[in-house]
């Protein structure tokens, strides 16, 4: 990042903010914060600050990713101080601002370390893409759902060991993922919900009646929608069904063309409309990289034309090579979402999910600048992060 930067002015653009697109907009930066959202006429003192003609391109609110693996050759399940910068940089470069460090299914000890490791590098400075919290994907997820997770981990639903985490590193966990017709998992539903935690049906067996009854005590959310679920039967609707058809469980989705068929995320973002659909990567150590052999946790991955599967007999699909901006580029050009609501599911709806929507996730005047410049191509320009520009070669 270039730290001289974080007073500024962007003139000309379409800025995208809640309130609708300001055509000929502009934006204020002030240390780091947005002080002015409006009209380019509007902008008051222009020469005080750097300002930077955007030609038109469009002001977007940076990319939050709540579900990423990795990037770069690293890996979240095993962090290390170059990993999460190796991460965190590459992401942001891709437009992502903030992040959800997520963890596999793993041995206890293993989660235990990478807690540790995430709440130190967020204590001690974040460079790039930020780090706000640890998304908790298993171990307590169905051993018939597994996915590209190994089921040697595999564990029940157990609320003492989130609660212990919990306690011991505050508000770092923002969401765990778990099966949740799960002895214990009603259990566990209800700690994180109070706590503020997000609750996340995910590697999942449960029928339609179980997913409604973990609604009723609190589950909020799914991840990657229509893998490793119950699928949409017209007689027995399944986890799918029950996420499609109930607006308090939002849903992610990777927009990769891969995952899903773009019909699909068409029918799940034309019932999703009420701010819960939320754009994710599920990438893993691959991303950024070319075909070959990786390690998503401690299992082996084949890459080839950024389709990533275990070497198994099965070709399991394993995470993705995805970044952000090619999904918000896919969730516009393939599914057909206007920029707008694609901005909202890649930024605003995972802020409030997560809650650090009163600090970023928006183009609000209040808020730190937390911003992308993407031309009309949808080709990212530039990125900065709380008023600081990134600079892929720092």
């Amino acid at each position: 990042m270039s730290g001289n930067d974080r007073t500024f002015n962007l003139v000309h653009a379409e800025v995208v903010t809640p309130r609708g697109t300001f055509r000929d907009g502009a934006v204020a930066v002030e240390d780091g914060v947005i002080t002015y959202v409006g009209t380019t006429a509007g902008l008051p003192n222009p020469a005080e600050a750097e300002t930077i003609d955007a030609g038109g391109s469009y002001v977007l609110p940076g990319f939050i990713d709540v579900h990423v693996h990795g990037g770069m050759l690293e890996d979240f399940s095993k962090p290390s101080k170059q990993g999460l910068d190796a991460i965190t940089k590459l992401h942001c470069s891709q437009g992502t601002t903030s992040m959800l460090a997520t963890t596999m299914t793993l041995p206890k000890a293993m989660i235990d370390n990478v807690l540790a490791e995430v709440h130190q590098y967020i204590t001690g400075g974040m460079p790039y893409a930020q780090l706000v919290g640890v998304h908790l994907e298993g171990p307590f997820i169905s051993p018939k759902w597994p996915g590209a997770q190994n089921p040697e981990h595999i564990v029940p639903p157990n609320r003492e060991w989130v609660e212990a985490w919990d306690q011991q590193y505050p508000g770092l966990i923002k969401q765990v993922t778990f099966a949740p017709e799960r002895e214990g998992a009603h259990e566990l539903i209800r700690y994180l919900r109070k706590q503020g935690i997000v609750a996340a049906a995910g590697h999942t067996d449960a029928t339609y009646e179980e997913i409604m009854a973990a609604y009723e005590v609190g589950l909020n959310h799914s991840v990657h929608m229509f893998n490793a679920m119950t699928p949409l039967h017209h007689r027995k609707p399944g986890t799918a069904g029950a996420i499609l058809s109930t607006p308090g469980i939002s849903a992610e989705i990777i927009a990769d063309g891969i995952h899903v068929h773009h019909a699909a995320i068409r029918l799940l973002a034309s019932v999703k409309t009420g701010g819960n659909l939320i754009l994710i990567t599920d990438a893993m150590s691959a991303a950024g990289l070319g075909n070959g052999d990786y390690m998503l946790g401690d299992l082996p991955v084949v890459v080839k034309d950024n389709v990533c599967t275990l070497r198994d007999s099965e070709g399991t699909l394993a995470g993705s090579t995805l970044t952000m901006i090619r999904g918000f580029r896919h969730l516009v050009r393939e599914v057909g979402l206007s920029v707008e609501r694609a901005s909202e599911a890649a930024s605003g709806n995972p802020a409030k999910l997560i809650r650090i929507d009163h600090l970023t996730g928006s183009v609000e005047t209040g808020k730190q600048a937390d911003l992308l410049l993407v031309d009309r191509d949808l080709d990212l320009q530039r990125v900065w992060v709380k008023g600081r520009s990134f600079r892929e070669n720092e």
